[in-house]
C-alpha cells in the first residue's frame, strides 16, 4: 500500500488523535494539513451524514486574520462582493479574484469587528497574495495565520449535539451568523455554516490546547445520537453543488463561469483588484459555466482528472467531479460546459475511463 510520509511540512491537527481513534481510512492533503476523506466507506459515511450527526476535523480550513484600521479596506480589495453592509457577527461567502478576475479562492469571511476579520480559506496559498496586497498598498493592517482550527458538526442532529455541549442558546444562531460560546473557560466563535447541505455548525477553536477536550466532549455527548467522526463527503457535496476550489475551478475561471455571479456586486464593490476585468465579463456574459450533469450507467470510478464532455464527437466541456448517488439512483457530476450546450435537458456524452457514457444537463443540483 502506498503511504503518506509525514513531516512538519505536512501538519497534523489538534484533533488528529480523535480522528485516528475512529479508524480513519484515508486522507488528502489540504493547505499543508491532513484532511480525512473516508472513515467506513464513502457510501456508509454518506448515509450516516444524512441520518445522524458527525464531527469533522476541518482544521485544514486555515484562517487568514486581518487586523488593524485598514482590515475592511483590504478585505474589499480581495472580493467583488460588496461588503459595506456586512456587520460584525456575520459570515459571507466571498469569491476572491486576481487582477484578471480569475478565482483565487472561495472562502467564508468572518467579520469579528470592523478592524478584525478571519478568512476561512479553501486549498491554496492565499496568505501570500493577501500579504502582497497589504504591503503593496501600504495598508495599516496585520496579516497572519492565527492558531485557529475549525471543527464542524454536521447532520440532522447537529443542533441537538451542539446544545448538549454549548447550551440551548446555540440553536438561535441564524444561517451564516455566529455567536460566542464558552467551553472550559474559553470563548469560541460558533457559526451556523459548513461544507454540507445537511445543516450544522463550525466551531472556530482558538488555541490548539483545547482541541481534544472539545472533540471528546462532543463525542461523549453524542453517544445517544449515533455520533461518528466524519468528513466532507464526495457524493453529498456533488448532490448539493458544493464546489471544490482547485478541483472544479481554478484561477483560469471567473466567478461567473463558476455560477457565483450572484456573489459579485462588481459595480459597487469599489476597490476590488479584479473589478475592471469582471465588469467586462458581467457585460458580455460567460462562454462556459458549471452545470449539474447526470451520467448514465453503473457507478463511475473516481474522477482524478478531467473527463471530456462531448456532443456529436466534439468536446464542449469537462467533468471535474462525479460519483454514484444512492438516493438519486444515478451518477451525479459537476461539469464546465460551453454555452451552446448548457441548457437543461441537453443530451451529451462523457468520456469516462471506462468508455463513453450518455449524460444529461440537469436543471439544478440535486439537493
Amino acid at each position: 500500500m502506498t503511504q503518506l510520509s509525514l513531516s512538519r511540512r505536512l501538519r497534523r491537527t489538534p484533533f488528529s488523535q480523535g480522528v485516528e481513534n475512529f479508524g480513519v481510512k484515508s486522507y488528502t492533503v489540504y493547505n499543508h494539513m491532513l484532511l480525512p476523506t473516508v472513515f467506513r466507506s464513502i457510501r456508509e459515511d454518506y448515509r450516516h451524514l444524512k441520518e445522524a450527526v458527525q464531527v469533522w476535523d476541518v482544521s485544514c480550513e486555515r484562517q487568514i486574520e486581518l487586523r488593524g484600521p485598514d482590515a475592511g479596506r483590504l478585505m474589499q480589495h480581495l472580493t467583488p462582493r460588496d461588503l459595506r453592509s456586512m456587520l460584525p457577527g456575520q459570515c459571507y461567502y466571498v469569491p476572491i479574484v486576481d487582477e484578471t478576475g480569475g478565482m483565487l479562492n472561495d472562502p467564508v469571511a468572518v467579520k469579528l469587528a470592523d478592524d478584525r476579520w478571519w478568512i476561512s480559506i479553501a486549498d491554496s496559498d492565499l496568505l501570500y497574495w493577501v500579504k502582497g496586497l497589504a504591503y503593496g498598498g501600504r495598508l495599516d493592517v496585520l496579516v497572519d495565520e492565527p492558531d485557529v482550527s475549525p471543527l464542524a458538526v454536521q447532520g440532522p442532529r447537529a443542533d441537538d449535539l451542539m446544545a448538549a455541549v454549548f447550551g440551548d442558546g446555540v440553536r438561535n444562531i441564524r444561517f451564516f451568523r455566529f455567536g460566542y460560546f464558552e467551553f472550559q473557560g474559553r470563548s469560541l466563535v460558533v457559526a451556523r455554516s459548513g461544507y454540507s447541505k445537511q445543516g450544522g455548525f463550525e466551531i472556530y477553536v482558538e488555541g490548539s490546547d483545547i482541541g481534544m477536550p472539545l472533540w471528546n466532549a462532543l463525542i461523549e455527548a453524542g453517544k445517544r445520537m449515533d455520533v461518528h467522526a466524519g468528513c466532507p463527503n464526495l457524493i453529498e457535496r456533488i448532490e448539493g453543488g458544493l464546489l471544490s476550489y482547485g478541483n472544479d475551478m481554478t484561477d483560469d475561471n471567473t466567478p461567473h463561469e463558476c455560477g457565483l455571479g450572484r456573489f459579485c456586486n462588481t459595480k459597487t464593490a469599489i476597490g476590488c483588484v479584479g473589478r475592471d476585468a469582471l465588469l467586462r465579463v458581467a457585460k458580455e456574459g460567460p462562454v462556459q459555466q458549471i452545470r449539474p450533469i447526470s451520467i448514465e450507467g453503473d457507478a463511475v470510478p473516481p474522477c482524478d482528472s478531467f473527463w471530456p464532455v462531448l456532443s456529436k464527437g466534439k468536446k464542449v466541456g469537462r467533468i471535474s467531479s462525479a460519483a454514484w448517488s444512492p438516493d438519486f439512483d444515478t451518477n451525479v457530476a459537476i461539469g464546465m460546459v460551453r454555452m451552446t450546450h448548457w441548457d437543461e435537458g441537453t443530451e451529451l456524452q462523457v468520456a469516462t475511463p471506462g468508455g463513453l457514457r450518455d449524460a444529461t444537463v440537469q436543471p439544478a443540483f440535486w439537493i
